[in-house]
């Protein structure tokens, strides 16, 4: 077996060799231990029908730890210069591609079409970079894709307010959104001291199990997401005050919104972040019947 990448003395070779610098506004950060990398694959339970996602590789140092667990691993790497040091480091796994595309901007569907028509079951797994963390898990639970799931490294308050409870300070919109998907568990802290350069903050490994239906059946998801949307604009004005403040028209409608939460014994009085999701549900498709948008 080759050596592994994610040592602080090989990484340091690989971007020596390379004169390879840091940006910063590509949020990139290397893990340089690789029993965190080798728990992180635990946590995915990646097998030989496993397909993989992943989503900026860096030097390869995770992409490794998939590839000799997967059957193929596909990442996409937005920085030019990294493709040269993976074209290097991977060059003894034959089932990996790297694809140069930002994720955001790629057709993921047929991408998977495309390379994974032999696997029995998809997840993405990746270190993700901190500055878009949010869009990304969003993209690949809105477009629906056939994921068992997503195992990601991301800071370690995004993934308190990914897997948060109602009435914790870190419930939000984001929660809402991601457990409406998934089944969402913070796995593991990963301390800053194992990356290269070091972040400021200390990340966790989240895992999203998708579910095979949302978490709450409701009419109209769109609507759904926008009443809560506006439920936590304002985090410290009450639930009826963010409706009647952000949803369209909410002003005018004053007296439809206190009358539907009259009709499912929500308190206006309350915050947005003591509903939970299913209370959410009940106000959306009560709302959707009376006020116009």
């Amino acid at each position: 077996m080759t050596k592994d990448i994610a040592t602080p003395i090989r990484t340091k070779a690989i971007l020596e060799k390379y004169g390879f610098s840091f940006k910063k506004s590509l949020g990139q950060n290397f893990l340089i231990e690789p029993n965190v990398l080798s728990r992180i694959v635990d946590h995915a339970e990646v097998t030989d029908k496993t397909g993989v996602i992943e989503i900026g590789p860096g030097i390869g140092a995770l992409t490794e730890q998939l590839a000799r667990r997967a059957k193929r691993v596909l990442a996409f790497e937005i920085d030019q210069r990294l493709l040269p040091i993976l074209n290097e480091t991977l060059e003894p796994y034959k089932n990996v591609t790297v694809i140069h595309q930002d994720v955001l901007e790629a057709n993921l569907k047929q991408a998977i079409e495309d390379s994974f028509h032999d696997c029995e079951e998809i997840m993405v797994v990746a270190n993700l970079p901190y500055y878009v963390t949010t869009p990304i898990i969003m993209k690949l639970l809105e477009e629906k894709l056939p994921l068992k799931g997503i195992v990601v490294m991301l800071q370690k308050e995004v993934a308190d307010r990914i897997s948060a409870v109602p009435s914790t300070k870190e419930y939000g919109s984001l929660s809402i959104a991601v457990q409406y998907y998934t089944e969402a568990k913070t796995v593991m802290t990963v301390p800053k001291t194992v990356f290269v350069p070091q972040p400021n903050v200390d990340s966790a490994i989240i895992r999203l199990l998708v579910r095979d239906k949302p978490n709450v059946e409701i009419e109209d998801e769109g609507f759904f997401f926008q009443i809560v949307r506006a439920s936590f604009a304002q985090r410290r004005k009450t639930l009826l005050n963010n409706l009647v403040h952000y949803l369209p028209n909410g002003k005018e409608q004053k007296g439809k919104i206190e009358e539907a939460l009259l009709e499912i014994g929500i308190d206006g009085k309350r915050r947005g972040e003591s509903l939970s999701i299913e209370e959410f549900a009940k106000l959306s498709d009560h709302l959707v019947k009376i006020v116009s948008r």
